[in-house]
């Protein structure tokens, strides 16, 4: 790597992951945009769809758990690349699942891959971020879904129309390979950056890489560990369900087909990519405004998780332009909430942990989207959507009334490992 100095190289390094979570996204909203093809070319019902679903969460609740802990352990680099390696040849397998036993052992495989980007991605963020600007990261890097989910349903639509859904799988696998390859350029931690200018180092959170993690169980003896997994728990299924289930609602309950989810089921995800940028550069404002880590991290989610609330209306609407500007407002909410609740991992807990730790939480939230992704399908083939809107429409206040409860103040705390 050449030693020319980059200025701000901190905000490349957060364009990198970014575009990471871009691709897994993209990888993961694959086969919600190919679900209604899929469904009728493999016979396959809401409630198996739901499974297969379920399949994912379920492998990437157990790796969010175990890769914290083994992005901390290798590195953030080498443990990054290995995922991408391997969620990209999973998601170029699903071209070959021929009914509902090989596509859920698919997107199971595909879970444990995508399981560390975000460990990953945090990781790296609470190395080469001060305090004050990790919310603005963190907001920059949680756009990367939101991207995904746009490029994801004209893309697959245009793939499935002129090459089939087998081949739409195999050419999305395919991006994680290129990235591998600026990763693989710009990637060091700050204090073996080649890079890195002197004025940039001197503002980071550590002056040398720490690789050190505490004991497993010591995470658990904290309250604040509990909070933010209950917290996510509650809290993930609800952006899980627009993910994976907004084509199939958009096909069934309006009537679109496939051209017209690729050119407007991308629309609710601009939306969440804005608001996760404005959720982040909000929290960053109430900082340098005066406000404390605390006050600004509750407002943030206070007022992403009371603007969800509108989704509830779509169960009384028949327009799709409404029942869509209805969703998107519910995406730009609760990504400019979790801007702040995504940060807290790295706000509260050492950065030599924060794998282990955001893993820890995340391993939650995907449990919790585990179990609610099957009953969406039982309530939409046995009831109909109207439920599962009103779920969705509480399920961020909850979240967000756990942080203020069992949270009373965000500050940083002191591992003990006795």
């Amino acid at each position: 790597m050449s030693g020319k100095k980059i200025k701000n190289l901190r905000w490349w390094i957060v364009a990198t992951v970014f575009i990471a979570t871009t691709i897994n996204y993209i990888d993961r909203q694959a086969l919600s945009v190919a679900a209604p093809t899929i469904r009728k070319d493999l016979n396959l019902s809401n409630e198996e769809y739901g499974w297969i679903v379920s399949a994912f969460l379920l492998a990437y609740a157990i790796m969010q758990f175990l890769s914290g802990r083994f992005i901390d352990r290798v590195g953030t680099k080498r443990g990054f690349s290995i995922a991408v390696v391997w969620w990209s040849i999973s998601n170029m397998l699903h071209a070959f699942a021929k009914g509902f036993g090989s596509l859920a052992s698919f997107r199971f495989l595909l879970g444990i891959g995508e399981a560390a980007n975000y460990p990953a991605a945090m990781k790296a963020i609470s190395e080469w971020f001060p305090d004050k600007e990790k919310t603005k990261a963190v907001g920059i890097l949680n756009m990367g879904p939101g991207l995904g989910a746009i490029i994801a349903p004209p893309l697959m639509a245009w793939l499935i129309l002129s090459f089939g859904w087998q081949m739409a799988f195999v050419v999305t696998g395919s991006f994680g390979f290129f990235w591998l390859i600026l990763w693989q350029w710009i990637y060091k931690s700050p204090s073996k950056h080649t890079m890195i200018t002197e004025e940039e180092k001197a503002i980071l959170p550590i002056s040398k890489e720490q690789t050190e993690t505490s004991k497993w169980w010591t995470y658990f003896k904290y309250k604040e560990t509990w909070a933010l997994a209950l917290s996510r728990f509650i809290s993930d299924g609800a952006f899980y369900f627009f993910i994976f289930w907004l084509p199939n609602y958009l096909t069934d309950e309006k009537g679109f087909d496939l051209m017209q989810i690729g050119m407007f089921a991308w629309i609710p995800f601009l939306a969440s990519d804005v608001g996760s940028f404005v959720g982040g550069w909000t929290g960053t404002k109430l900082i340098d405004n005066g406000a404390s880590i605390d006050r600004s991290r509750k407002l943030v989610m206070w007022i992403g998780a009371v603007f969800v609330l509108p989704v509830l209306l779509c169960i009384y609407i028949d327009s799709a332009v409404a029942a869509i500007a209805l969703i998107s407002l519910a995406l730009f909410s609760t990504q400019f909430k979790q801007s702040s609740l995504f940060t807290l991992p790295i706000d509260i807990f050492p950065a030599k942990d924060a794998a282990s730790i955001w893993g820890i939480t995340g391993s939650a939230g995907s449990f919790g989207a585990m179990l609610f992704t099957p009953v969406i399908g039982w309530l939409v083939d046995n009831i109909s959507y109207n439920p599962v809107f009103i779920i969705v429409s509480v399920l961020h206040i909850i979240s967000t009334l756990i942080i203020v409860v069992m949270i009373p103040e965000i500050k940083k705390v002191k591992l003990k490992d006795n």
